[in-house]
C-alpha cells in the first residue's frame, strides 16, 4: 500500500481507497445476505444496543437497571482522568494540525472511545489509553517549545550593506540574489494583505524584548507542567489505592464524626461460610451472587451473570410477590435468604427494578404497567405502596424496623444481623427437601455431551406450574424470533412509560391512593418537625418533577388527590428553592 501510494498523487490515492472499500463493502453485504437466513447470527445484545440509544430506553429492564450502564457525566471523566481532561483535547488539536495516515488512528481512536464512554460510564476505561497518549503529546510539545525558548538567543540583524557587483564601466549594482529577494518580498506583500503585520510581529518576537517575553512564558509553562504532573501523580496513587480496596469493606463516619470501618458484608459472607451446611442454597438478588460463591463458598440462586434473563425474572418474582407466593417458590430453591438493608443501594432501593424485571417475564405482576410504577414509596414519609408493603422483600427488609412489619415466624427465622444492619440473613423454614434432592441428583442434569463435565441443572418438577406462566423475554434486536402481539404491546407500553414517566407515575399513584382507606388517610397527621424536614430539603426528585408537570398541565384533581393522601407534598422544594405555590403562580394556574 505504501509503495503504491508513493506512485500516486493525492487524487489517485483517494480514488484507490474509495474503490477498495467499495469492493469490500459489497463483498461483506453479499456474504451477510447469503448467511442471514441460515440463522448463524445472534441478535445484538441489549448492552451493545445501549451504546447507540439513551441509557434507560434499551427495552430490557435488566440492562436498564445496572448503574454502570448509565451515561458518563463530567464528574466521572474528571474522577478517573483528572488533568487529562485538559491536556487530551489540546493533544487532539495538535494531532489534527499534523493530520496524516499515522495520526488518523489516534483521531479515530479518540472519537470512538469518547463516544462509547459517553454512552456507558464503565467504558471510560477505553478512554484511558488514548487520553494518556494525547495528554503526553500536548505536554511533550509544550515542554519542547519551552526548552527551546529558554536557550534561544536574539538573532543578529542582517547587515544593511548590500552586496554589489563590479562591472567593467565601474558602476555599483546590486547582486542578482538581492534583486530576486526584493522581487519575492514585493510579490508576497501584494498577495498577503497581512504580510506587513506578520513581518512586524516576527520582528518583535525576534527582538531582545520578545525573546525575554517568550522565555518568561516558557518558564511559566514548565512551572505549570511541574505542578500538574505532581498533582496528577499524587491523585493517581490515591485513586489506585481507593480502587484497590475491597468494595465490601468501606470507610464511613458516624454522626459524631468518628471514622469507622463498615465490615458488614464480609462479615455476613463469612457467617454463611462457617455456620451453614456445605450444600446450603442462598437466595439473594443477583448483584451479590459472585460474592456469595467466592467468599461463602455456597450455592447461590443467581451468580451475577445477566445472560439468563428469565431466571433472574423468576428471582425478581420471588422477592416482589406477596409473602405467601414468594415463599411457595423460594422453598423449592433455597435454604437461606440474604437481604441487603440500610443505605442508598440496599435491596429496597433497587426493588422497583426487581419488579420491572419480574414483570418482563411474568406479565401479571404489574398488569398494564411494564415499568411497575405501583411498586415503590408513595409519599415523603416513606410509606410503601400496597404492592411493596405486601412483598416478600419488604417484610424481610423491614422486619422489626418498621411499625407493624414482622416476618412470619412460621416461614422465616432471622439468624444473622450485621453490626450496622447492612445485611440480614434468614433461615427459610420447611424447605422442600424433595425438590432439593431432585436438583442435586446428577441424573437430572443436562450435559453438553454424555459424560461431560459441563452440566446445567433444571428446575424441580414442583415449579413447572409457575414456570408455565412465564413468557420468554424477547429483545427488540432478536431478528430470529417470530413477532408476537403481546411482546409488541409490552414494548410499546414500556417505551411510552419511559418517554412520559410523569404520566405513568401519576396514574400509578392515583390508583394506589384510591385503595387507601379513608380512616388511614385521616390518621396520617403531619407534625411541624415533618414539615420542616421536607421544606428544608431542596432537591430535584421524581416528586418535584411530577408536581411541576401536574401544575403546568392544569391537573387540579390529581394534585388535590395527592395532597389529600400526602399533605407533606405541599412543602416539597426543587433544588432552586421553588415549590408548588411558586409553580402555580408562574404558570398562572393558581386559584
Amino acid at each position: 500500500m505504501t509503495i503504491a501510494k508513493k506512485k500516486m498523487d493525492k487524487k489517485q490515492a483517494w480514488n484507490f481507497r474509495l474503490k477498495t472499500f467499495t469492493i469490500a463493502l459489497v463483498a461483506a453485504s453479499a456474504l451477510l445476505w447469503l448467511s442471514l437466513p441460515k440463522g448463524y447470527y445472534r441478535p445484538i445484545s441489549s448492552r451493545v444496543r445501549g451504546l447507540f440509544v439513551k441509557h434507560t430506553k434499551t427495552g430490557n429492564p435488566l440492562v436498564d437497571s445496572v448503574a454502570e450502564h448509565q451515561p458518563a457525566d463530567n464528574q466521572a471523566y474528571f474522577r478517573y482522568l483528572q488533568h487529562l481532561c485538559t491536556f487530551a483535547p489540546i493533544g487532539l488539536i495538535l494531532v489534527f494540525c499534523n493530520f496524516g495516515d499515522t495520526s488518523s488512528f489516534l483521531v479515530v481512536y479518540a472519537i470512538v472511545a469518547y463516544f462509547f464512554s459517553n454512552k456507558m460510564v464503565r467504558l471510560v476505561l477505553l478512554l484511558g489509553p488514548i487520553a494518556s497518549i494525547l495528554g503526553g503529546i500536548s505536554a511533550g510539545r509544550i515542554l519542547s517549545w519551552s526548552i527551546s525558548q529558554l536557550f534561544a538567543e536574539e538573532e543578529k540583524k542582517p547587515s544593511k550593506k548590500p552586496k554589489i557587483s563590479t562591472v567593467a564601466d565601474g558602476k555599483r549594482k546590486e547582486s542578482k540574489k538581492s534583486r530576486t529577494s526584493k522581487r519575492n518580498a514585493a510579490k508576497e506583500s501584494t498577495s498577503n494583505p497581512f504580510a506587513e503585520v506578520t513581518e512586524g510581529i516576527d520582528t518583535v518576537l525576534k527582538s531582545k524584548e520578545g525573546v525575554l517575553a517568550k522565555q518568561t512564558i516558557a518558564f511559566l509553562c514548565i512551572g505549570l507542567l511541574y505542578l500538574f504532573a505532581s498533582s496528577f501523580n499524587e491523585i493517581s496513587w490515591m485513586t489506585a489505592k481507593a480502587l484497590s480496596h475491597p468494595s465490601i469493606i468501606i470507610e464511613a463516619r458516624t454522626n459524631d464524626g468518628n471514622v469507622v470501618i463498615v465490615d458488614d458484608y464480609r462479615e455476613a459472607y463469612w457467617w454463611l461460610k462457617h455456620n451453614t451446611p456445605e450444600d446450603a442454597r442462598v437466595l439473594a438478588w443477583w448483584d451479590y451472587g459472585y460474592q456469595i460463591s467466592a467468599l461463602s463458598n455456597r450455592t447461590t440462586i443467581a451468580d451475577g451473570n445477566t445472560w439468563n434473563h428469565e431466571h433472574i425474572g423468576l428471582l425478581g418474582r420471588v422477592l416482589t410477590s406477596n409473602v405467601e407466593d414468594g415463599y411457595n417458590i423460594a422453598r423449592h430453591l433455597s435454604d437461606y435468604i440474604l437481604v441487603w438493608g440500610g443505605g442508598g443501594g440496599d435491596d429496597l432501593a433497587k426493588s422497583p427494578h426487581l419488579a420491572r424485571i419480574a414483570n418482563s417475564v411474568f406479565r401479571h405482576m404489574c398488569p398494564g404497567d411494564p415499568t411497575c410504577r405501583a411498586f415503590g414509596f408513595i409519599d415523603n414519609q416513606g410509606n410503601p405502596s400496597r404492592m411493596m408493603r405486601e412483598s416478600f422483600l419488604y417484610n424481610l427488609h423491614s422486619h422489626g424496623l418498621k411499625a407493624g412489619v414482622q416476618a412470619d415466624p412460621e416461614k422465616f427465622n432471622e439468624v444473622f444481623r450485621s453490626k450496622y444492619g447492612k445485611v440480614r440473613i434468614y433461615e427459610l423454614l420447611n424447605p422442600d427437601l424433595e425438590s432439593k434432592a431432585w436438583v442435586a441428583d446428577p441424573k437430572n442434569r443436562i450435559c453438553d455431551v454424555e459424560g461431560g463435565w459441563y452440566c446445567r441443572g433444571q428446575y424441580p418438577p414442583a415449579l413447572q406450574g409457575i414456570l408455565s406462566e412465564r413468557i420468554d423475554f424477547a429483545q427488540l434486536e432478536d431478528f430470529n424470533r417470530e413477532a408476537k402481539d403481546e411482546d409488541d404491546e409490552y414494548q410499546k407500553q414500556y417505551f411510552e412509560n419511559l418517554n412520559n414517566p410523569h404520566k405513568a407515575k401519576s396514574k400509578a399513584m392515583n390508583a394506589e391512593r384510591s385503595q387507601i382507606p379513608n380512616n388511614e388517610v385521616e390518621d396520617r397527621k403531619t407534625t411541624q418537625e415533618q414539615i420542616d424536614g421536607v421544606y428544608k430539603s431542596w432537591a430535584d426528585t421524581d416528586q418535584t418533577t411530577l408536581m411541576w408537570q401536574l401544575i403546568n398541565d392544569g391537573s387540579v384533581e390529581e394534585v388535590q388527590k395527592w395532597l389529600e393522601a400526602d399533605p407533606l407534598i405541599a412543602y416539597i422544594r426543587s433544588s432552586d428553592g421553588r415549590g408548588p405555590m411558586w409553580w402555580a403562580f408562574e404558570s398562572r394556574k393558581q386559584s
